[in-house]
């Protein structure tokens, strides 16, 4: 332990030693480190001292080369006194410094104006000077350079405003000389402008400049316009103006010369079926190049400071393409308005060029003038997205919308209609439309056309969704111009029914006239029934031939529903029908149950909805059981109605015993009788045979059903159809018993009338 202790006393001996040696060989190394940076600080300052001398007599002997070298000097000496910026000494040498550099300033922005004098090419010297000097200002601080590109570039467009504002050339058709203009300078000064280096990019700031003020010029021009500007010299001044803002696009895109032109050429390959682009919002450019242009250079937030650098390096702030053309945007309408005439001029032409009959050969069955209307919007849109993107493109596309409505119109105009006038309700045919086999052929092209344009301008639609500015996709739709396509086809199809319902008033007219009531025997079916077929087997193989399978099996639908029930109503229409006639009638039924369910196979559709044959068999199931009510025995036939035809009125019911030639004695007794089991009815005056039930009484009827019909929806159905008979019955023309029977069944769930209403 002793020696420990003595160890550990001599250890703090040894370190007090070595402390106290080492103090004095400390303050030894601070006083070196004093000293040296005393001297080194005294020899910058003496080199700084002797280098603002030199600078300042190179400033004023104009010695820009040397200078430019000592400013690079100076600016480090500079930057090392820093830290001394409160001595006395070195604030007067910065001052000194700054004075100097003014003056230097001021030397090479008085010989910079001699440019376009003429004197550089007098005095080669002077070139040399210049371009020294150039080396001078970009050892300045980077605000010099921007300021003399400036007044260079301001110099250079002092001659271009005073030539082209308030003169004869401050016209819209010497557009394209303003622009001839500006190429002649560039060239002109070609040679000159070497003296400034190239990262100074002066060419492309100039041409920044002259599309500013250009712009400007331009709409004082525009708005100044006592009339409408002509519309051939506002489209070659825009077009003028496009081409050139794509040749500085194209002269200054830094390397991007091979990316996808965003017009011109770009534009030329639009296609309504196939549309590409690659281009720039106008409405990003134009926000863009007035953010940057509206700050002068040298002034504004360091953030638009910032984002003006980016001027001077081409192709990486600032896009040419939109920045004088776009101010030609609020001015188009007149373009517009004349697009609307030729569109319209052009349709007014092609319907009166069309002949309603396909091309021989052709396989799509469309009339070729709805080829030639999207040909002509084609051509239009392209002509237009040449020009613009924007305003103008969505208000042409607003024109397309009303251009293909009215030729849907006139799609319309050409079905047959129906008889109208004083002669035509003299003769009972008010509101029929007779059809020949020309007109059916016609109206299927009409069907088919019809659903080419639908579909044809939703294509349009998404082909102008490509090109347009973003800020108007959602405004770009054709719903509203494919509905007026959808209800041509419908009409068009509509059409069609009530032409073969024409042509069936014939064969119903001669169904009433038959002796039903003196009839000897039971023969094949009538000449009606023949006249129904062969009607059917002229217009049906036809139909089936031209129309799609969708839109036949449509038509057949409607079809079905107008005359399995009318069939059904014209029984009540005959006179007296006897046993033997009641059972050549039923033959009858049957024979055009069958005719109607074959009508798909005769139009050699492969395959049907089977909805079809579900609903022409309930509806001509209702004719045959209204005559097995006439065949039954007198005693029985209040009990066989109610069996077979539990929907039937009690009008109804006193009309089947009409016809079958009961005296009003015999009816009575039995009516009283069946008034017992039923709702009564008091005797009134019997209708015509011709007319069922009057129009009043039948409205009130019909909303009585369709009350109950709602009360019991388990009964809908059947409710819902004897509504639809009892319309059938008040109407008097073709059309209006289809009206009547589709708008009492629109509830439907399924079924062929509710696929009318799906379609």
């Amino acid at each position: 332990m002793y020696k420990i202790r003595e160890i550990k006393a001599k250890a703090e001996q040894s370190e007090t030693m070595v402390q106290e040696i080492c103090c004095d060989i400390k303050k030894l190394d601070f006083a070196k480190k004093h000293i040296t940076t005393t001297i080194t600080a005294l020899h910058r300052l003496t080199m700084l001292v002797s280098a603002v001398e030199q600078l300042q007599v190179m400033a004023s002997k104009r010695q820009y080369k040397e200078a430019a070298a000592q400013l690079e000097a100076v600016n480090q000496l500079c930057s090392h006194f820093e830290a001394y910026r409160d001595i006395p000494k070195i604030t007067e040498l910065r001052e000194k410094f700054k004075t100097i550099k003014q003056l230097l300033k001021s030397h090479i922005f008085s010989d910079f104006s001699s440019l376009g004098t003429g004197r550089l090419k007098e005095d080669s010297n002077l070139m040399h000077q210049l371009s020294d000097a150039c080396l001078v200002v970009d050892a300045l601080e980077p605000s010099v350079r921007e300021e003399l590109v400036k007044n260079v570039c301001s110099r250079e467009l002092t001659a271009y405003q005073q030539i082209f504002e308030g003169t004869e050339l401050a016209k819209l058709d010497k557009a394209e000389r303003r622009y001839a203009w500006i190429k002649r300078q560039v060239r002109a000064n070609e040679e000159i402008w070497k003296i400034f280096p190239n990262s100074w990019h002066v060419p492309y700031l100039l041409c920044i400049q002259f599309c500013k003020v250009t712009r400007t010029q331009l709409v004082e021009i525009l708005d100044n316009l006592k009339e409408k500007p002509e519309v051939g010299i506002l489209l070659m001044a825009l077009q003028r103006t496009l081409e050139f803002e794509e040749e500085l696009a194209e002269k200054f895109s830094g390397g991007t010369g091979s990316q996808k032109r965003e017009g011109g050429s770009n534009s030329e390959e639009i296609d309504v079926d196939k549309s590409e682009s690659n281009s720039q919002n106008v409405s990003d450019i134009r926000k863009k190049y007035e953010r940057k242009l509206a700050t002068q250079y040298g002034t504004g937030t360091e953030h638009e400071k910032e984002s003006h650098n980016d001027l001077f390096v081409p192709g990486a702030g600032f896009n040419f393409r939109g920045i004088i053309s776009s101010c030609f945007e609020p001015h188009l309408t007149v373009y517009v308005e004349l697009e609307e005439k030729n569109l319209m001029e052009n349709l007014e032409k092609l319907v009166q060029e069309e002949t309603w009959e396909t091309e021989e050969g052709s396989q799509t069955n469309i009339l070729s003038s709805s080829t030639q209307v999207f040909l002509i919007i084609r051509r239009s849109l392209k002509r237009c997205s040449q020009l613009t993107k924007s305003q103008t493109l969505f208000n042409l596309f607003k024109v397309f919308e009303k251009f293909l409505k009215a030729y849907a119109a006139k799609l319309t105009a050409r079905l047959p209609k129906g008889g109208t006038g004083i002669v035509a309700a003299a003769t009972g045919t008010d509101g029929q439309i007779k059809t020949s086999d020309r007109d059916e052929r016609v109206i299927c092209y009409i069907v088919n056309t019809a659903e080419y344009c639908h579909k044809t301008s939703g294509e349009l639609a998404e082909n102008i969704l490509k090109i347009i500015d973003s800020q108007y996709s959602d405004k770009v739709e054709m719903s509203e111009v494919q509905d007026e396509f959808s209800a041509v086809i419908t009409k068009a199809l509509m059409t069609l029914v009530h032409g073969l319902e024409t042509k069936f008033e014939a064969e119903m007219a001669a169904m009433t006239r038959v002796p039903w009531g003196t009839l000897e025997s039971v023969g094949d079916q009538s000449e009606y029934v023949n006249g129904i077929n062969s009607i059917l087997t002229s217009s049906i193989p036809v139909l089936g031939s031209l129309l799609s399978p969708l839109y036949f099996q449509f038509f057949l639908d409607k079809l079905a529903a107008s005359l399995a029930p009318r069939f059904y109503l014209n029984i009540y229409k005959c006179k007296h029908i006897s046993e033997t006639g009641a059972q050549q009638m039923l033959l009858d039924t049957h024979a055009v149950k069958t005719i109607l369910l074959e009508i798909p196979a005769l139009g050699r559709q492969s395959s049907t909805a089977p909805g079809y044959a579900k609903f022409v068999s309930r509806e001509m199931s209702k004719a045959e059981a209204l005559l097995k009510v006439i065949l039954s025995p007198v005693e029985s036939v209040a009990d066989t109605y109610r069996a077979l035809l539990p929907e039937g009125t009690p009008l109804e019911f006193q009309r089947i015993l009409e016809l079958k030639g009961l005296k009003k004695a015999d009816q009575q007794a039995i009516l009283d009788d069946f008034n017992k089991h039923g709702p009564g009815i008091a005797p009134t005056q019997q209708p015509p045979p011709q007319q069922l039930l009057p129009v009043a009484p039948v409205a009130a009827q019909t909303a009585q059903i369709v009350a109950q019909a709602v009360a019991q929806p388990a009964a809908r159905e059947d409710v819902l159809t004897r509504a639809a008979a009892l319309g059938r019955g008040a109407a008097t023309t073709g059309f209006k018993r289809f009206l009547a029977l589709t708008e009492a069944a629109k509830d439907r769930k399924d079924g062929p009338f509710r696929k009318l209403f799906n379609a």
